[in-house]
């Protein structure tokens, strides 16, 4: 999700959009619509489904998709792409829809230059579906399971669950440079590309990027069941500025204010 979202923004000068007006956090929002979108159309468990992880982190799928995103509109639907067929637009398998605490990250380096990033999660067990005639319910990474055949990511014995969990390292010049993450179920890719864009694009200090105002999305449908979507939805802080919020409120997006930090 984070290197697709990344692949998106290939090309696009972020810094002269400004950090956080409304042209940066429409740009973000919408390529990060685009990937989640294939995320629901692809992402499985490898061994059981095909994930076609070459096309969909290609330049020229990219290119497409990029073309995809309007400047001045909010996307409302969900809109995977083809990347086997190189189209733009791609569809669900037939029939299938969108369906309406406890992590930590952690990491660490040493003297000698190796890093570790380690995102801990088990999920919860009040949220997980209970099976009804047996009385117990899914184990707790379970509840990110389809119950629908035809879903990438559907429930199948041996088959294991997909995830939000991104711990991420990234290396400069071929030399190990950083290791990061985030606590947050579908918020990680979102939180962990806005810190990373901070610090790479906007040229921040490590702290400054972590407390720099963040958004999120909801458009497409949760990775935990029931698997709900709010299409158009955009969570941003009250730090964002009212003015930016207004703007985005004009594009279409479904803004919802949340407290600092």
């Amino acid at each position: 999700m984070l290197l697709q979202t990344l692949a998106l923004l290939e090309g696009t000068d972020l810094r002269a959009l400004g950090h956080n007006s409304a042209d940066y956090v429409h740009r973000l929002a919408e390529a990060l619509k685009l990937a989640f979108a294939d995320r629901e159309a692809y992402y499985g468990d490898p061994e059981f489904t095909r994930v076609p992880m070459d096309e969909l982190l290609a330049p020229a799928y990219a290119e497409m998709r990029r073309a995809l995103v309007d400047p001045r509109r909010a996307s409302l639907e969900l809109r995977p792409g083809d990347p086997i067929g190189m189209r733009p637009l791609g569809s669900l398998p037939p029939g299938m829809r969108p369906w309406g605490a406890g992590t930590v990250h952690v990491d660490a380096a040493d003297r000698e230059g190796n890093l570790i990033a380690i995102t801990a999660s088990g999920g919860w067990l009040q949220s997980s579906p209970v099976i009804d005639t047996l009385g117990f319910p899914l184990g707790s990474r379970m509840q990110t399971f389809y119950l629908d055949e035809r879903h990438p990511n559907a429930l199948v014995p041996g088959k294991r669950p997909r995830t939000t969990l991104t711990p991420s390292l990234a290396a400069r010049d071929g030399v190990p440079f950083i290791a990061f993450g985030t606590m947050g179920g579908d918020q990680q890719d979102q939180w962990t590309l806005q810190f990373f864009v901070n610090l790479v694009d906007f040229g921040m200090e490590i702290q400054e990027a972590i407390e720099a105002p963040k958004f999120s999305s909801r458009h497409f449908p949760s990775t935990f069941a029931p698997h709900d979507a709010y299409p158009g939805f955009l969570k941003v802080e009250e730090r964002i500025e009212p003015r930016v919020r207004d703007e985005l409120v004009a594009r279409g997006h479904q803004v919802e204010v949340g407290p600092a930090y």
